[in-house]
C-alpha cells in the first residue's frame, strides 16, 4: 500500500478491541445434547433433513407433568405472579391439589364435554391452573387474546372467535376488567366463572373449590386446546391441539438439551398464542421448571416491569420479542447491577415472533462478556401453531442471528424448489390434525408425502455444511411484479435494506404490486428518536439503491410508520414474519400516500 498511512483513532480503537474481545470469549456452557441431522438429496434440488435422535414417550397428556412433579419435587415453585411488592408463588403439588380440586367444580357445573372452555384473561396462575383442569378431563380450552374482551375492543373479533369454536362457557380473571367483553352478543347466554369481580349470575372461582376432587380422564388423542391463528389472510382458525402432540412437542424440546435442571424463566407472552402456551408454560412443566409470569411489555411505556422483574429474578433461559430484546439490550448497557443479575446463570437465550438484527445481539453479547467473561448462546426456532408450535430450533452454541434451526428429534423437513427457493414443509408427530370443523381445509394443509405446507421458504446458512442450519428465506406468496413485469422477490429485497438500515427500523412492509415503482413502509425502533431513525433509513436505502439492479431491486419510496406490527391484528404471524399481504391491507392509507403524486413530505423519495 502506498500513500497516507493507514490511521485508526483510539475510539475506533476501542471498538475494534472490544469486537474482537467478544467474539473470542467462550461460550457458557448452554447444556445441549450432540448436534444431530441426517441429510438425504433427492433428484431436481430437493432436500429431506431429519433428526435421528429419541425422545421420552412418558408423558402423553398435558396433565401427566404435573402429576409427576408433584410427586417428585412436591415443593418447587411451578408458576409465580406479581402480588403487591413480592410473588404469589404456587408450587407442583398445590397445583395438582387445585387442579384435581377445580377438575371436580367443572364436573358439579355440567361443563366438561367436547365444547371448549372459552378463556378470556391475561396470564395468571388462575388462568393456567383452570386450563389445566379442563384439559384433565378431556375438555378442550380456546384462549383467546385479551385484547378481544378488554375496553374498546373490537367486538366483532370476539364474535367470529365464537362461531368458530362454540364454546360451552367462559371463563375470566376478572369480570369487572372484561365487562365489556363478557356483554358481547356472542356470549350471551354462556356460564361465567371469574376469579375475582363476579356479576350477579356469575360463578365465583372460589366456588369451583367445593366441590371435591376428579382425576384426570383425558386421553392421548383427545383435544386438549384451540389455538386461533389467521396466518397470512388475517381470518382466525382454530388449530386442534392434542394431548398427544403437545406432550411430544415438549419432549422433542426437552431431548435437544442435556440438562439435569429444570429451567427458570421470566416470561410474557400470552397464553392464548402457541409460543407463549406451549413452547413456554407447557414445556416448563413438562420440565418441572418454573414461570415467573411478566406483566410487562415491549413497549417504551410497559418494559419497566420487565426490567423490575429481572432486577429480581436471574432466569437460566430467557425467550422475549426482538422488541423487548431491543429495549432490554439499551436497559443492560446502562445498568451494572441488571446486568450482573441477568448474566449470573442464565445459559440461553431466545427470540420468536419476528427477527433480531446481529447488532442487537452482538450488543448483548458484549454486556455478557465484560460482565460475566463469557458469551451467552443466543437461539431461535421456527415453526406455526400447527406444528407443535416448534419444528426446528437452535439447539448448538451460536451468536448468529437469523438461524431457523435445524429439525427437532423425530422431525424431518422437505426443501421443495419451488420458484427459485426451497419451500420449507415438515412431518412429525408433533403437527397438529388440522383445524377444527374444516375438514378440507386440513386435508390441504398437507403435500402428498404427509408434510405440513407452511408457505415458507428456506435457504442453508452455509451450503457447503448443513448442520450449521437453515435461514428463513420468505414466504412463497409475498412475491408480485411491477407494472412493468419485473418480479419483485419480497424477502431478498427486505432483509437486504434492513441489513443497510440497522437497528433504527425493526421491519418493513415491500409494496409496489400494480405499481411501476417499488416502495417500503418502515416500523420504527421505539427507542430512537424519529429524526435519527428517519435519517438512518434515507443513508440506508440509498446504499441499498447503490449496489442495487434494476427496476425490481431499486427503492423508489420510503415511509417510516408511525408505530410497530401489530401482532394482535396479525401482521406479526404465529410463524414470526410479516404477514406482507395483510400489512399492506391494514396500512392502505400509508401505501397509498407512499406513491401519491406529488409525494407527501415524510415521504422519502430516490432517484
Amino acid at each position: 500500500m502506498s500513500g497516507f498511512p493507514f490511521r485508526v483513532s483510539a475510539r475506533n480503537r476501542r471498538s475494534m478491541d472490544a469486537e474482537l474481545r467478544t467474539s473470542n470469549a467462550p461460550f457458557r456452557d448452554p447444556r445441549y445434547a450432540p448436534r444431530q441431522l441426517n441429510v438425504v438429496e433427492r433428484p431436481g434440488g430437493e432436500f429431506i433433513l431429519s433428526h435421528p435422535g429419541a425422545f421420552s414417550d412418558r408423558f402423553q397428556t398435558t396433565t401427566a407433568p404435573l402429576a409427576h412433579w408433584a410427586e417428585a419435587a412436591p415443593t418447587r415453585v411451578w408458576l409465580a405472579e406479581r402480588s403487591g411488592s413480592g410473588w404469589r408463588t404456587i408450587t407442583f403439588a398445590e397445583a395438582w391439589d387445585r387442579v384435581r380440586a377445580l377438575a371436580a367444580g367443572l364436573r358439579d357445573l355440567g361443563l366438561v364435554g367436547e365444547r371448549p372452555l372459552l378463556i378470556l384473561a391475561r396470564n395468571t396462575i388462575d388462568h393456567a391452573l383452570i386450563t389445566y383442569a379442563a384439559m384433565s378431563q378431556g375438555t378442550p380450552v380456546a384462549p383467546v387474546s385479551p385484547q378481544y374482551g378488554l375496553p374498546g375492543a373490537n367486538l366483532a373479533r370476539l364474535a367470529y372467535a365464537c362461531a368458530v369454536l362454540n364454546p360451552a362457557a367462559v371463563y375470566t380473571e376478572d369480570a369487572a376488567v372484561f365487562a365489556e367483553g363478557l356483554s358481547a352478543d356472542a356470549l350471551a347466554g354462556l356460564p361465567v366463572i371469574a376469579s375475582s369481580n363476579p356479576r350477579p349470575g356469575d360463578v365465583a372461582l372460589e366456588r369451583l373449590y367445593r366441590a371435591g376432587e376428579a382425576p384426570p380422564t383425558a386421553q392421548p388423542d383427545q383435544h386438549a386446546k384451540y389455538l386461533l391463528t389467521s396466518g397470512s389472510t388475517g381470518l382466525p382458525k382454530a388449530v386442534v391441539c392434542l394431548h398427544r402432540t403437545m406432550s411430544i412437542n415438549a419432549a422433542q424440546i426437552d431431548a435437544c438439551f442435556d440438562d439435569p435442571d429444570p429451567p427458570v424463566m421470566v416470561h410474557s407472552a400470552p397464553w392464548s398464542h402457541s409460543l407463549g402456551a406451549n413452547a413456554i408454560l407447557h414445556m416448563s412443566a413438562h420440565r418441572g421448571g418454573t414461570v415467573y409470569i411478566d406483566a410487562g411489555q415491549p413497549t417504551a411505556a410497559r418494559f419497566a416491569e420487565t426490567i423490575r422483574n429481572l432486577k429480581e429474578i436471574a432466569p437460566t433461559y430467557q425467550n422475549m420479542v426482538p422488541a423487548a430484546w431491543m429495549l432490554f439490550a439499551e436497559a443492560l448497557e446502562q445498568d451494572d447491577d441488571l446486568a450482573r443479575k441477568f448474566f449470573s446463570r442464565v445459559r440461553l437465550l431466545q427470540y420468536g415472533g419476528a427477527a433480531l438484527s446481529q447488532a442487537y445481539g452482538d450488543r448483548i453479547q458484549a454486556v455478557a462478556v465484560r460482565t460475566v467473561g463469557e458469551r451467552i448462546s443466543f437461539g431461535s426456532g421456527y415453526g406455526a401453531t400447527e406444528t407443535g408450535p416448534t419444528a426446528s430450533n437452535v439447539h448448538w452454541p451460536n451468536a448468529r442471528m437469523g438461524l431457523m434451526g435445524l429439525p427437532l428429534p423425530g422431525t424431518s423437513v422437505r426443501l421443495l424448489p419451488e420458484h427459485g427457493k426451497l419451500e420449507f414443509r415438515v412431518k412429525g408427530p408433533q403437527i397438529s390434525p388440522g383445524y377444527l370443523n374444516q375438514p378440507e381445509l386440513s386435508a390441504a394443509a398437507f403435500d402428498d408425502e404427509g408434510f405440513y405446507r407452511l408457505g415458507d421458504a428456506a435457504r442453508f446458512a452455509n451450503p457447503d455444511d448443513p448442520r450449521e442450519g437453515l435461514v428463513f428465506d420468505g414466504r412463497i406468496s409475498e412475491n408480485f411484479k411491477l407494472t412493468s413485469g419485473t418480479f419483485v422477490i419480497v424477502s431478498d429485497l427486505r432483509l437486504g435494506v434492513l441489513g443497510d438500515i440497522g437497528g433504527a427500523v425493526t421491519d418493513a412492509v415491500v409494496c409496489g404490486e400494480n405499481q411501476d415503482r417499488i416502495g417500503v413502509l418502515f416500523y420504527p425502533n421505539p427507542t430512537l428518536d424519529p429524526v435519527e431513525v428517519a435519517q438512518a433509513v434515507r443513508n440506508g436505502v440509498a446504499a441499498f439503491n447503490a449496489r442495487a439492479k434494476g427496476s425490481g431491486g431499486r427503492i423508489a419510496r420510503a415511509l417510516v410508520l408511525p408505530d410497530g406490527p401489530d401482532a394482535g391484528a396479525g401482521e406479526i404471524t404465529d410463524k414470526g414474519y410479516i404477514a406482507q399481504s395483510l400489512a399492506r391491507t391494514r396500512r392502505a392509507d400509508a401505501v397509498q400516500r407512499l406513491f401519491a403524486d406529488p409525494p407527501a413530505p415524510d415521504v422519502m423519495v430516490f432517484a
